[in-house]
């Protein structure tokens, strides 16, 4: 019976001290000359801890299932508590039957700027705005979230982006800071999460299924098969460029898979890919270059 106890006493406790990311947090803060003050470091140490120890969903994480991202702050100017930064976040997830990691999320947030006093305990109010740096953190993890669920399951981020839109949507109210509305401009965090959960733009989520799913993860037991898979989910984007072209959305995928893109098509086995050429340049004509160095 003790031993029955004592079992059932772990299972819970590794369920209520999961954590589901596995993060570096970076805070660079060269551009303001004072790089060694203390407080950039313990803010570094507070948000490294904040991010990996909170438990951002109910379900629980073995270790190796926690999901690799990283959230690099470039701090460029700072008056006692006031911030004045941008944060880069990326996120990667492992591709079935190897040692690969994939890109999933790329995303440069340059309306990062928030208040913050050394030390002060850091707090997520699923339904409540506490600050706008945990405002802007816990928006992006759940964005990492919901991408990861969608890479694995049709549109299994539905909870995570609407959690995130729900951050948006109360740190909007009373709040000074940029990009959370729709006047902020065309790539901020409200054009993200509302492109992501607008059927517009569905075929986005649909790919992000398909391109990992179908694609990367049939490339060890069939690597022909992967890339045509991956071949033909570029249809799918064309359709939704041409119903909304230079979307955001599109640089958001290319952004984390420009380089990826280029080097499953430059080796291993031999497919037509002479029409998804034409359409990568159609739908992402910035990075025309990498698609001029693919060879097959």
């Amino acid at each position: 019976m003790r031993n029955i106890l004592l079992s059932v006493a772990l299972l819970l406790f590794t369920k209520t001290f999961s954590q589901e990311l596995n993060c570096t947090v970076v805070v660079n803060a060269q551009q303001t000359g004072n790089e060694n003050v203390q407080v950039f470091k313990t803010l570094e140490r507070q948000l490294r801890e904040f991010v990996n120890n909170t438990q951002w969903t109910n379900k629980a994480y073995k270790p190796q299932e926690r999901i690799d991202c990283s959230m690099n702050i470039n701090i460029t100017n700072y008056n006692t508590d006031n911030f004045e930064a941008t944060i880069q976040v990326q996120a990667s997830r492992p591709v079935f039957n190897s040692t690969y990691n994939t890109p999933i999320y790329n995303f440069n947030d340059r309306n990062f700027n928030f208040q913050y006093l050394e030390f002060q305990n850091l707090v997520y109010n699923p339904i409540q705005f506490e600050s706008n740096l945990i405002s802007v953190i816990a928006f992006h993890i759940h964005i990492i979230l919901g991408i990861d669920a969608d890479t694995f399951a049709p549109n299994g981020g539905d909870p995570y982006f609407k959690q995130a839109q729900t951050i948006m949507n109360y740190s909007q109210q009373g709040n000074a800071y940029k990009g959370w509305k729709l006047e902020d401009g065309l790539q901020t965090r409200f054009t993200l999460i509302d492109n992501l959960l607008s059927p517009a733009y569905k075929e986005f989520r649909s790919v992000m299924y398909d391109y990992h799913i179908n694609g990367l993860d049939r490339m060890a037991e069939n690597p022909k098969e992967g890339k045509e898979n991956i071949a033909a989910v570029f249809n799918d984007l064309n359709a939704m460029n041409q119903r909304r072209p230079n979307s955001f959305l599109m640089r958001v995928f290319f952004d984390a898979k420009s380089d990826e893109i280029a080097d499953i098509f430059s080796g291993g086995p031999s497919v037509n890919i002479a029409g998804t050429i034409d359409i990568l340049n159609k739908v992402a004509p910035t990075y025309s270059s990498k698609w001029r160095n693919i060879s097959f």
